[in-house]
């Protein structure tokens, strides 16, 4: 969708969509485009229990006394408590109510009494909102395409400038976005390790750096529990770093690591799955994605720090040289580990995946997210992520960074009582614990694999990543969380 901005006023003719307070308060756009309809907006609002609470939508056809097509007011809930996440839920349920009715319109940003963002600001993250909302995936549909969408928006802001040079940086954010939800909505036919190391390299004209290793090269590194996942399938396993060198001056040079899970189809592997449910498994990549989506962000914002993104990329299937529950492999560290369980197979990748950061890049600290345990969607559904880390302040900061994008993370606990849960007579450990705390233990496990001198975080999102019913600023289908959450983590830490 085309987003353009114009000056603080609600067209004459066409679709239109206007922000309200809570109590159904109008600024001074509304106040007077209700004046020139003779109160029917206001009646329109009472009529409807429209309050203008936050995610409160209500469309008007063809307002009295006006040229317009249609109306939709969307609420922004109090003035004085409205943030950018408020404007952006805006933005998308605007788009929301007008997609598949309408192909082009205008949103007014009003200016309420009280809101304390900048004018710029809100418009602009009203039309990143928007943009967000969208999305579609329905490239494959020929007999039933989806009604046409909304192909352009022209975003009425008081700051029209500040709103357009605001809205520039926002727009790459949703580049990133949008090339997630494409990896994560494609059938496992069309992404699987080698056409997703190919999107990989796109990432080049943004001046990331990307190097892929393959089968060959990452046995010779001892990969031996990525390789061990790999080997039932006809896809060759893939390992992919993106660099991006946005700050090459400083003293400390050391990047920080993002590091994906890429299992880009999961049948569980000899400890085959259920049937029901296991076409979902081509989202089991979704972690990946969204490093390559956050990596995509942070290089065309040109965000100035230095940031490798890790992808481990395999397809877990059970053919006749599938590995088999009971069987040994040695990782990258050294450490060799027991495979009770074939669909524990994250933790496999993302344990070279991790070693791999700090050995090659000497990276100082690592974030790593992955859909990694069922338990994670027992314990917080699809609200929250799961955090789990060595260090407070890295914590801290994801979570802040989580919350100013509304991509929400609840730190659960780590410690000695759970590792333990790990050792077996067999090998250094096991990759399954005795089904107790399930998303922990499998932290715990990542944690082996972890230096002392490195601060790391994991985020368990396998709650997040496909979203059954649509929300705000995304469509029914791939989140794509994880992107802003990354990206404003590190302009963050750039920042300080």
């Amino acid at each position: 969708m085309k987003i353009t901005f114009l000056r603080h006023t609600i067209p004459a003719t066409g679709a239109a969509a206007l922000t309200v307070a809570a109590g159904g308060k109008l600024g001074p756009l509304g106040v007077k485009l209700d004046k020139k309809t003779g109160g029917a907006i206001t009646r329109a609002m009472r009529g409807g229990k429209f309050e203008g609470k936050k995610g409160q939508a209500l469309v008007l056809l063809a307002p009295a006394k006006t040229r317009l097509a249609r109306l939709v007011l969307v609420g922004i809930g109090k003035p004085e408590d409205a943030c950018l996440v408020t404007l952006q839920n805006a933005g998308g349920g605007a788009v929301a109510a007008l997609n598949g009715k309408e192909s082009a319109a205008t949103l007014a940003v009003d200016d309420h009494k009280g809101m304390k963002l900048a004018a710029g600001e809100a418009a602009a993250h009203a039309a990143f909102g928007a943009q967000l909302r969208s999305y579609r995936f329905d490239k494959y549909l020929t007999k039933d395409k989806a009604k046409p969408a909304l192909k352009s928006l022209a975003v009425a802001a008081a700051a029209q400038a500040s709103a357009r040079a605001s809205y520039a940086a926002l727009g790459r954010i949703a580049e990133g976005v949008f090339t997630t939800r494409d990896l994560v909505s494609e059938p496992a036919n069309v992404i699987y390790p080698e056409s997703m190391a190919a999107v990989c390299r796109t990432l080049k004209e943004f001046g990331v750096k990307v190097e892929v290793l393959n089968e060959k090269q990452m046995a010779k590194l001892g990969m031996g529990a990525l390789l061990g996942v790999a080997q039932g399938s006809v896809r060759p396993p893939r390992l992919v770093s993106m660099v991006w060198e946005g700050a090459p001056r400083a003293k400390n040079k050391q990047p920080l690591a993002l590091v994906g899970k890429g299992v880009t189809f999961d049948t569980g592997g000899i400890s085959l799955k259920p049937p029901p449910g296991m076409g979902d498994m081509k989202w089991d990549m979704a972690g990946a994605g969204a490093v390559i989506g956050a990596m995509k962000a942070i290089a065309a914002n040109k965000v100035k720090a230095n940031v490798v993104g890790i992808v481990g990329l395999v397809e877990n299937m059970p053919d006749g040289n599938a590995q088999r529950p009971g069987d040994i492999v040695k990782s990258m560290s050294g450490q060799t580990i027991e495979v009770l369980n074939t669909d524990a197979e994250g933790r496999l990748v993302l344990a070279d995946a991790v070693w791999y950061a700090q050995v090659h890049h000497k990276a100082h600290t690592i974030v790593d997210l992955a859909t990694l345990t069922g338990a994670i969607l027992v314990t917080f559904g699809d609200e929250y992520a799961g955090l789990f880390s060595n260090d407070d302040a890295l914590s801290e900061d994801l979570t802040k960074a989580g919350k100013a994008v509304d991509e929400k993370l609840w730190r659960l606990p780590l410690g000695d009582a759970y590792d333990r849960d790990l050792n077996c007579d067999a090998a250094d450990m096991q990759n399954i614990g005795a089904g107790k705390a399930g998303s922990i233990v499998a932290a715990q496990f990542i944690q082996r694999f972890i230096k002392k001198s490195v601060n790391w975080a994991h985020l368990d999102i396998a709650g997040m990543a496909w979203l059954k019913a649509a929300r705000p600023t995304a469509a029914k289908g791939a989140s794509a969380y994880g992107v802003r959450l990354l990206h404003e983590f590190v302009a963050a830490r750039a920042e300080k």
